[in-house]
């Protein structure tokens, strides 16, 4: 839909636009220079990038005092932070002033717990306020946050807080889920308990979400809530270096151990406030609603961070799309007048099996903008949101990114790039995407390829936690000069980009990146099975679902199955359980012993024919096998 169709003003026309393209390919320092000035720097940064990853050397500042303390002469007053609350009568609004308070209070407790600059506290939280201000309260103080997504396992907990050595640990009693309750505190216990030896955690905070009970270990827990009644409303902030840690964020890749992206304090706080506000054109009043998880990347730099640095208002809901009822979400949107959403395809194509009717209930005309995040899009979803979510009228921002960028790589810009349903159109100002193909030769024109980056940009990550080899070798090494993204994409004669999905082993569920080797590890520690393989395969609703083949040990016993099942959901999490688990009596596998995936998942979406040359398979027999075994209807 070209952009002159939609009904409001935007910031940046088409010739702004191409201007910044220019000024960002041109002189990149001087528009970098330039760009960080959107923060408030204690110490002005001597330049823009510096060698490797190093961002605004010689800068120093602190992010809390740019999300928080500079906006307080002029939006003091201003909403900063409206929670929703599942029940639709409980809301709470913390202007920019009182959001200042609760942080400096939340720093302070932290501070008297021994926390300092540069040690890591960990925050397993629900969706409550806690999440954002604990976050917000250890940038002031110059720890870095590591964020724990609640729906991991003990076991996949116990691993990030090894790896991290994070000293403290933020979680709720329960968290709520319509009529459940979610175990946060019982399930951080158990994480502590797997391996207390590999641990450096010594203090528990709980922030009681409701009234439920939980055991408390004397001398390492303590209720939160009492410490910050005590707690002073002013605590000064540290003044950090540019490139020092703001936050550590794990994230699951082709190998089974997660890698703990380290993203900067200075670079990563001008891409927020950049792309934020290029993306969703940001305007004063604007209500931003990204409905991630602040466990994840998208709920960092848009439920949180750029929002505010920007001196946006930020809402965060604890409840779930259609809970009580189909069309909550779109009640939330009425009642606050959300003017910016920024949701997942999966999402969308869970609310599209509600109906139109249940949307058309609602008054949506205060949306602005819409955004989507996390995994390509269908061109029937983004119709179905464009035009009855936001009525035909709204600019509609299909984003491309991940953990490891920071923010928004390839968007629209509403008003300045006309969109396409689906496509993740062009690269924001600054930003060199490049298609190659696998020997690493630069594809040009229209052409379809692997995804990959050219210089670098503020955002980007510096390191992996403990690890700067692996960073090497995952992302630049692959393909040297270049950044290698895992993804592939078609690029049209427009120049547009589309993006075709992972390319290495990393299967996408509802946007939460899982690698195939995480379950496989995971299904290694059930003794009756020998080996396995994980493979995605396309899912009407999460995007990919998640196939397992197993082959079984002798005398395997009858309920592999949900053996399989439970190793899966008890050492990664609920999120990755799979749709089918196949028990087979061997994997297709090259003469080098390599299960080749590609068969794997040809044979799980029903494909009978079309496998190109087996003769390279250690066992070409297999397959015909397998397609018995797998595509026989079962009684």
């Amino acid at each position: 839909m070209p952009s002159s169709s939609h009904s409001h003003s935007f910031r940046l026309t088409p010739t702004d636009y191409s201007a910044l393209v220019e000024r960002a390919t041109a002189g990149p320092e001087l528009y970098w220079k330039r760009e960080s000035e959107r923060l408030s720097w204690n110490t002005a940064p001597t330049h823009a990038q510096c060698e490797k990853q190093s961002w605004f050397a010689g800068g120093m500042l602190n992010a809390s005092v740019n999300c928080l303390d500079r906006h307080l002469e002029t939006r003091g007053d201003q909403k900063a932070l409206v929670w929703q609350a599942e029940d639709a009568g409980r809301v709470l609004t913390f202007t920019y002033k009182t959001l200042y308070e609760h942080v400096c209070r939340m720093a302070n407790v932290l501070r008297d717990q021994g926390i300092q600059a540069g040690d890591r506290v960990a925050i397993h939280l629900p969706s409550v306020p806690e999440g954002l201000i604990a976050m917000l309260a250890c940038a002031r103080i110059g720890a870095i946050h590591v964020v724990l997504f609640g729906g991991f396992s003990p076991e996949a907990i116990a691993d990030r807080l090894a790896d991290s050595g994070a000293a403290l640990v933020i979680t709720a009693n329960v968290g709520r889920r319509g009529a459940k309750r979610i175990p946060f505190k019982a399930t951080l216990d158990a994480a502590l308990d797997l391996r207390p030896e590999t641990l450096a955690v010594n203090a528990v905070l709980v922030v009681g979400v409701t009234d439920d009970e939980v055991g408390m270990k004397p001398g390492r827990d303590r209720w939160l809530a009492s410490l910050l009644e005590k707690a002073a409303p002013d605590c000064a902030p540290q003044n950090m270096p540019s490139s020092a840690p703001l936050f550590l964020l794990y994230t699951s890749g082709s190998t089974g151990k997660p890698k703990g992206v380290v993203h900067g304090t200075g670079g990563y706080l001008v891409w927020a406030s950049y792309t934020h506000e290029l993306v969703f054109d940001h305007q004063d009043g604007d209500i931003f609603w990204c409905t991630a998880d602040i466990g994840w990347i998208t709920g960092h730099t848009y439920g949180v961070y750029g929002p505010l640095l920007n001196g946006g208002t930020v809402l965060l809901f604890e409840g779930m799309p259609s809970s009580p009822a189909p069309g909550r979400w779109w009640n939330v949107i009425q009642d606050h007048k959300v003017t910016t959403f920024y949701t997942s395809p999966t999402a969308i194509r869970a609310l599209m099996r509600e109906g139109d009717a249940v949307v058309q209930r609602y008054d949506l005309s205060s949306l602005r903008v819409l955004g989507t995040v996390g995994e390509p899009i269908s061109q029937e979803a983004w119709s179905w949101f464009n035009d009855h979510v936001g009525g035909g009228r709204c600019a509609f921002v299909d984003t491309w990114w991940q953990t490891e960028s920071g923010g928004i790589m390839i968007s629209p810009v509403p008003g300045a790039v006309r969109e396409k349903p689906a496509s993740a159109t062009l690269p924001l100002p600054g930003v060199h995407p490049v298609l190659l193909d696998e020997k690493g030769t630069l594809r040009e024109g229209a052409t379809e390829g692997v995804l990959c980056l050219k210089g670098s940009w503020p955002g980007r990550a510096l390191s992996i936690w403990n690890d700067d080899g692996l960073f090497e070798r995952t992302y630049l090494q692959p393909y040297p000069g270049y950044y290698f993204t895992g993804d592939g994409a078609r690029r049209d004669e427009d120049g547009y980009y589309w993006i075709t999905g992972r390319v290495d082993d990393v299967i996408n569920v509802s946007g939460h990146r899982i690698g195939s080797a995480e379950i496989e590890d995971a299904l290694a520690t059930e003794v009756t099975i020998a080996e396995s393989a994980a493979i995605g395969i396309p899912h009407d609703l999460k995007g990919q679902g998640i196939v397992v083949y197993v082959v079984p040990r002798d005398n395997a016993p009858d309920d592999l199955h949900i053996r399989a099942a439970k190793a899966i959901t008890s050492k990664v999490g609920r999120y990755a359980a799979p749709e089918r688990i196949h028990v087979v009596p061997d994997l297709p596998k090259t003469r080098s012993g390599k299960s080749v995936r590609r068969l794997l998942r040809k044979i799980a979406c029903g494909e009978t024919e079309g496998f190109g040359d087996l003769s390279t398979l250690a066992d070409p027999e297999i397959v015909e096998a397998l397609i018995r075994i797998i595509q026989t209807p079962q009684d």
